[in-house]
């Protein structure tokens, strides 16, 4: 039996339909018949609309580019305009200077505001500007203009500065007239700091150092003292207390020895370890620059060099802990009452904390008299007669002569207690300059390694100590600026 499908009279008819349409192009012209088999222009209407959105894109990126310029250059002139108006030594009013600055600028109406304040070491000035920026291409999208502008602040302020001025004066300074040019960069940095607009706001405690701090009456009587004689006033400092910037006020300190090491063939004692004068004596919290200036004038090379005392002793009055000692001498009389209540704290904003640290050297050996040529009032008061070394190589067989003293400290002792005391300072945010004047290698390494930042050290010769007293001066006094 067979089978017979029926036909898809659809599909054969799909076939005549083709064939005859295969039939129809045949007899078409041949130039329509390339064009029918052409596809090149198929993607032309997608490339036309991508094109209209690049343009578009790119039209909007323009705008904003435009709107961008003209913002920085509004917001330059701002801040120009603001720096300018907020010196304290500028006499025209802010809103002037501001507006000036934006009439130059062919800005006039951008402008919005100019807002000011002013106290006794300050001057705060605050613009603010709005600019509309017209669109270009992006008008066509309905965005007619952009807005921009911009807000400026800046704080001129002469801080409370409380400055510690470390100064050597050890033998080594009588050489290469280095002690009368020292004389003149010290006076020049007192004067630059202390100037009138300063008044109130700065104070220097002027340290004179050579092998010991001799710290002087006024400031030795609050401190626990085992007093052994009135001829100076300098205090033996444990090395554990190099550490931390401050002085230990619990303990009791050993007065140091009264007497002269040095000039074997004569009676000298004049160079005594402690000086002895009191124009080598701490002045603390001072304001006073005739006073500063005249106890400098006085200045004589004398005995070694102890940098890191001359350090220790800088930090403590910077130290807020020593408030109630720099209190109490103000009360005194001892410290310009203006400042009994400094040291300021360690977070102070408005204060800035200050060491100017100069030597001529590097550490050295130190030494005492032994304890048991030392230990009663009359050997006491014979070391004050009598220079060591001129007794010794008189009336002591040179055999027992290392029998009289011993060495305190050795110059690797004093470098890694400069170190200690420095890093301790640094810690507490305390800005360190650092002079050294006609210095060896290693003393310039020591003094480099103390300051803030090797661009506070400097490492001079001769006048040049005036130029970096000046420059630090300057920099101390430099007003700071909050934008």
């Amino acid at each position: 039996m067979r089978i017979e499908l029926p036909r898809c009279r659809g599909t054969a008819s799909a076939g005549r339909s083709a064939r005859a349409l295969r039939q129809a192009r045949r007899d078409w012209p041949a130039p329509l018949r390339a064009f029918v088999r052409d596809e090149s222009g198929a993607l032309s209407i997608t490339m036309i609309f991508t094109s209209l959105i690049l343009v578009a894109v790119g039209g909007i990126g323009v705008d904003l580019i435009i709107a961008e310029y003209k913002r920085v250059n509004v917001q330059n002139t701002l801040d120009r305009a603001v720096l300018a108006a907020a010196d304290l030594e500028q006499v025209l009013d802010p809103d002037v200077v501001v507006r000036d600055y934006f009439d130059k600028m062919a800005l006039d109406g951008t402008l919005t505001s100019v807002r000011s304040q002013e106290g006794l070491n300050f001057k705060d000035v605050t613009g603010t500007a709005d600019m509309e920026v017209p669109a270009n291409f992006t008008r066509l999208l309905g965005q007619q203009s952009y807005r921009t502008g911009g807000t400026a602040q800046a704080v001129e302020r002469i801080a409370n500065v409380e400055i510690s001025l470390v100064l050597d004066i050890s033998g080594s300074m009588v050489s290469n007239n280095k002690m009368a040019n020292l004389k003149t960069a010290a006076n020049t940095f007192i004067d630059t700091v202390l100037s009138d607009e300063n008044d109130d706001l700065v104070s220097v405690t002027l340290v004179p150092y050579s092998e010991h701090v001799n710290a002087g009456p006024d400031v030795a009587s609050h401190f626990n003292v085992d007093w052994r004689h009135g001829y100076s006033h300098c205090l033996e400092i444990d090395g554990n207390q190099f550490d931390s910037t401050e002085l230990d006020m619990s303990v009791t300190y050993e007065q140091a020895q009264h007497f002269q090491w040095n000039y074997p063939g004569y009676n000298e004692r004049s160079d005594t370890v402690c000086p002895r004068y009191s124009y080598e004596r701490i002045r603390a919290f001072s304001q006073d620059a005739g006073a500063l200036k005249s106890q400098i004038s006085q200045f004589q090379p004398r005995a070694g060099t102890s940098i890191f005392l001359g350090m220790k002793w800088a930090t403590a009055f910077l130290s807020p802990e020593h408030r109630p000692l720099v209190s109490a001498m103000a009360a005194e009389g001892d410290v310009d009452s203006t400042f009994a209540n400094r040291p300021a704290d360690w977070d102070d904003e408005n204060t800035l904390k200050t060491i100017v640290l100069m030597t001529d050297g590097q550490h050295d050996r130190s030494y005492r008299i032994s304890d048991w040529a030392y230990d009663s009032s009359s050997e006491v008061s014979h070391w004050n007669q009598y220079n060591l070394w001129y007794y010794l190589n008189r009336h002591v067989n040179s055999y027992y002569h290392s029998q009289f003293y011993y060495q305190k400290y050795n110059a690797g002792m004093g470098d890694g207690l400069m170190d200690r005391i420095c890093d301790a300072a640094k810690a507490e945010g305390i800005v360190i300059w650092s002079i050294g004047f006609e210095v060896s290698d290693h003393g310039a390494d020591v003094m480099r390694s103390c300051a803030s930042s090797p661009a506070h050290f400097y490492r001079v010769d001769g006048l040049e100590i005036e130029d970096a007293f000046y420059s630090i001066a300057r920099a101390i006094n430099q007003l700071r600026l909050v934008q």
